[in-house]
């Protein structure tokens, strides 16, 4: 998919704004608040269906205001896709393809397809295993639909499996039927997503290597690993094993769920270990991985959006990644810059294509 036109109502900071885009690449430039990474989290709400920057709805409601509307014409195979946006205080997020309303958002996701590089990709290395669980299971999703029902099954029956724990812990009498049909339930979706994960770490980790490689001058290794209670022993054994404990602290300790993803550098932690410089090139490494590995399964490029580029690599990385954009390599591409004059001036010198939008206080300048 290629964006065409967005709009925004009261979106964060803009009153109002629409921008006809280029299919190759656009800048959105301007000094620091100024709204320009607001139109990139507009274009990645489109394509995900929430913000990536902060995932409640309400809060990207323009001050004082009681409702966004996000809206956004991309250029499909036979014909043009109208893909509409709108979030009201206090009502369900409604979300549109062409005049018709998704029953369910997950019905949308992988119709337009993106990856966001930003100054924010930190939290995957410092937060917890649950950030980096929803990054893996976005890249997933974004091609394989059966494998975001299995993850929204799954959740369901944990809820379900925890509500029956907690009142256990809080004097119910024990049920082992009703504990056999969620366990039950909960095996067959769990080792389900154990092997789509699996099965995705030892592709994705070929691209990963060979782009880290690439970005790093090939001076270092990086190991990115999965990990799993399911590695160790079976699902159901697993659960056997923990109910003593489950039924005095009410929830699950046990499952996917507590999966994680490992980021190393020659082998140690890249947390603990990894310089300023080499968590960057580990950080940009995983989401161009991710841009090549979504369009191998999907045989079409994603969406680039670049957020604050030259705060991630130095000059010599970053000109290697420019190179590749006028190479074609990834298609649509949307950059932000503090600097009006450094990436038009670039492109020009190249003689490729650029649209370029200077933003003042959520305001499309020139």
């Amino acid at each position: 998919m290629i964006l065409n036109k967005i709009s925004l109502l009261n979106f964060k900071n803009y009153d109002q704004i629409e921008v006809k885009v280029s299919p190759f690449v656009n800048c959105f430039l301007g000094k620091n608040g100024m709204g320009k990474t607001n139109l990139l989290d507009g274009i990645y709400y489109l394509s995900n269906c929430k913000s990536f920057f902060n995932s409640v709805d309400s809060q990207n409601i323009k001050n004082e205001e009681d409702f966004f509307v996000i809206q956004g014409e991309f250029k499909g195979e036979e014909k043009p896709e109208n893909v509409y946006c709108g979030v009201k205080r206090g009502k369900k997020k409604v979300f549109k393809k062409g005049k018709k309303e998704y029953e369910k958002l997950s019905e949308h996701i992988g119709l337009i397809n993106t990856v966001l590089i930003s100054p924010m990709d930190t939290n995957l290395i410092y937060d917890g295993s649950e950030t980096r669980r929803k990054f893996i299971d976005l890249i997933i999703s974004q091609y394989d639909k059966k494998y975001l029902q299995t993850l929204i099954k799954y959740n369901k029956v944990l809820v379900q499996r925890n509500a029956f724990l907690k009142n256990l812990q809080q004097g119910a009498k024990f049920d082992e039927l009703s504990l056999q049909i969620w366990d039950e339930q909960l095996i067959a979706v769990g080792e389900e997503i154990y092997e789509h994960r699996t099965k995705f770490i030892s592709e994705f980790k070929l691209v990963f290597d060979e782009i880290y490689s690439t970005i790093s001058g090939g001076n270092e290794t990086a190991q990115l690993n999965y990990k799993s209670q399911l590695d160790e022993k079976n699902f159901e054994d697993l659960l056997k094993d923990s109910l003593y404990k489950e039924k005095f602290i009410g929830y699950t300790t046990k499952g996917t769920h507590k999966d994680d993803f490992s980021f190393e550098i020659e082998n140690r932690p890249l947390k603990k270990f990894g310089s300023q410089g080499q968590q960057k090139t580990f950080l940009i490494a995983l989401k161009l991985a991710q841009f090549k590995h979504i369009e191998s399964k999907t045989e079409s490029k994603p969406i680039l959006l670049l957020d604050d580029i030259y705060d991630k690599l130095d000059e010599h990385r970053i000109a290697h990644l420019m190179n590749q954009i006028c190479e074609g390599v990834y298609g649509q591409v949307f950059i932000t810059d503090t600097n009006t004059k450094r990436l038009p001036a670039f492109f020009k010198k190249r003689k490729y294509e650029c649209f370029s939008f200077e933003i003042d206080q959520g305001e499309l300048v020139k």
